[in-house]
């Protein structure tokens, strides 16, 4: 009676500690944390995103039957013929257990190891263990073998932060789990049990003996013949290399990838979801703009310019993709991407808008009048008087060579007459977000500006007044291919046409007889040199009708560049050298003159 009654109250007590085992029926929607990949528009690899797991789950159906079938042979044989648990293999781990007084032998099934895996801690206790056995049974009757089959391949860890067959397959082979020869197929069935330690990359001939016990285990099941099995262990297998934690292959890119993804999906989802990202950029292209920033920065220090930075940013005006990114001279001394997080001043290269916004009044042209003349004007409790940068006057000039000159007064004069309020809100139509006050220097620039807002803004003229959001992704799916965002351009007229065609027209004069003809390309282009106070900020911004590109020059400490340093002695060259290569096979296109819209009424 004693021994009846503890073992009814052993019994009674696991029955009550069963009723608080998880609930397996939530593995039905079950998704496996996923690696995130991001590609180039080409679809090269450029890098991949995942927290403790690198997943990328496949089907059951493209994993190779060999894998399938040496997985099952070394952990589970009986798998397709049990109901979560296999009883012999239970006796006898139940037997060297008892005679070790400890746990050394699992006797596990494919399933017992799967709720292990997905809801138990991997202490090795007899309670977890008849815990294993419930979740097992319990699991084989809401799912199919072949569910089961899938979930424990993509789960299963198989060493170096590799999870489930494909990255594994990927990791080991350089190959897809789909195409597994059956000697690649039984060395990683061999890893399951001790994945670092049995790992081909940590000791070559203990993952050959696991190979080998494989092998004559499929043999013995007569899953594999005997010539099979001789020709498996005579193949010469070819590794791959470990990828797991591997650096971006173009950071700038994909560190903007990754931030806009945390924005719109979260932190979880980027690192868990499975997303593929296809990128905006050419591998090839934006690897090239890198070099161009590298080898100038060089020959600037070598001019005297120390401690520079460059910041290039170039976009497709008809989408407003982005082609390239490059946000400092080298992305491993530092990852702060100046063309997208540094607010630097653009001097003079902000004068178009000012300049768009007089001829979208319908009240100026290229040609009118305006007055590069002494005036000051009241700034708080003081007065405020413009300079030109050579100190000088030139009286009345047209606006197309108060632009090409640059001028400051005439633009001043301007922005006041059209109201400084409006030059503020053509800059935030054109997509430019920083902070902006409309004070009487804002027409010289006297703002914060990141280089990818003022590219922006050029493109929307170069496309004649028709925008689509600036972005550095193309298209980004789940796993299963299901779009998540497509950013298709779908361009909006923003602009009135004509002072956009205008605008572009002045510009080309800043090229052909202006500050900028170090950047003339021997083809139609326009453009704005700048230079802030003290020559801390340099720019050049321009644009044929293929490819507008923003390059600024600057220091992180803020401090001047050096006497003299000017965005068209400097930059312009910089920028003529990017488009000459950018542009290589592209056709020369004209920009379409300001007489083909209707200009506004005034």
């Amino acid at each position: 009676m004693l021994a009846s009654s503890i073992v009814a109250g052993g019994l009674v007590g696991l029955a009550i500690s069963f009723r608080n085992l998880p609930d397996v029926r939530q593995l039905r929607n079950f998704v496996p944390s996923e690696t995130t990949y991001i590609y180039d528009i080409n679809g090269k690899l450029l890098t991949s995103l995942h927290g403790e797991a690198n997943r990328e789950v496949m089907p059951l159906d493209r994993i190779s039957p060999n894998l399938k079938r040496a997985v099952l042979a070394s952990e589970d044989s009986h798998f397709y013929d049990h109901h979560g648990i296999n009883p012999s293999g239970v006796g006898r781990a139940l037997i060297v257990n008892l005679a070790a007084g400890r746990v050394r032998e699992g006797g596990s099934t494919i399933t017992m190891q799967l709720v292990k895996n997905l809801f138990l801690s991997q202490k090795r206790a007899f309670t977890r263990k008849l815990a294993e056995g419930v979740l097992a049974i319990r699991l084989e009757q809401i799912l199919s073998k072949d569910q089961i089959l899938e979930l424990y391949l993509n789960q299963v860890y198989w060493g170096h932060n590799n999870y489930g067959v494909q990255t594994a397959a990927r990791s080991y082979f350089d190959k897809s789990a789909e195409i597994l020869t059956l000697a690649e197929s039984a060395m990683m069935a061999g890893l399951i049990q001790a994945p670092e330690e049995f790992s081909p990359f940590a000791n070559i001939e203990l993952a050959r003996r696991k190979q080998r016990e494989v092998l004559g285990r499929m043999l013995e099941l007569e899953w594999i013949t005997q010539e099979e099995h001789n020709d498996a262990l005579k193949q010469e297998l070819k590794f791959g290399r470990i990828r797991s934690f591997q650096g971006s292959a173009l950071p700038y890119v994909t560190n903007t990838v990754s931030q806009e993804l945390v924005q719109k999906f979260g932190r979880e989802a980027l690192i868990k979801g499975g997303m593929r990202v296809q990128t905006t950029v050419d591998a090839e292209f934006q690897t090239m703009a890198e070099k161009t920033v590298s080898k100038w920065s060089a020959n600037l220090n070598r001019q005297g310019l120390r401690g520079n930075e460059i910041a290039l940013v170039a976009i497709d005006p008809r989408t407003h993709f982005i082609k390239a990114l490059v946000g400092g001279v080298n992305s491993r001394a530092s990852e702060f991407n100046r063309a997208t997080q540094a607010q630097r001043q653009p001097g003079s290269a902000f004068k178009p808008i000012v300049y768009y916004a007089a001829f979208a009044t319908g009240k100026y042209t290229p040609d009118s009048t305006v007055q590069d003349s002494p005036v000051r004007y009241r700034d708080g409790s003081g007065w405020y008087s413009p300079r030109n940068y050579d100190g000088g006057f030139q009286g009345a000039i047209s606006i197309r060579s108060a632009l090409a000159q640059s001028r400051n007064i005439p633009v001043i004069r301007l922005g006041m007459t059209i109201g400084m309020n409006k030059v503020v809100e053509t800059s935030r139509t054109l997509g430019i977000m920083s902070p902006m006050a409309p004070v009487t220097s804002l027409p010289l620039g006297a703002i914060g500006i990141t280089p990818l807002e003022l590219a922006s803004a050029y493109a929307t003229f170069a496309n004649y007044g028709w925008q689509s959001p600036a972005t550095v992704m193309a298209r980004v799916t789940d796993s299963s291919g299901n779009i998540l965002l497509d950013n298709t351009p779908k361009p909006q007229l923003v602009l009135d046409q004509w002072a956009s065609a205008a605008t572009i027209d002045v510009m080309r004069s800043v090229v052909t007889s202006g500050t900028g003809k170090g950047a003339d390309i021997g083809r139609p282009s326009a453009g704005k040199t700048g230079t802030t106070s003290s020559e801390r900020d340099i720019w050049y911004v321009g644009t044929v009708p293929q490819l507008t590109t923003a390059i600024w020059i600057g220091r992180d400490d803020n401090r001047p560049l050096s006497r003299g340093a000017t965005g068209g002695g400097m930059v312009a060259p910089i920028w003529k050298d990017f488009m000459q290569q950018a542009l290589k096979g592209v056709p020369s296109e004209k920009f379409k003159p300001p007489s083909q819209f209707q200009r506004p009424k005034p």
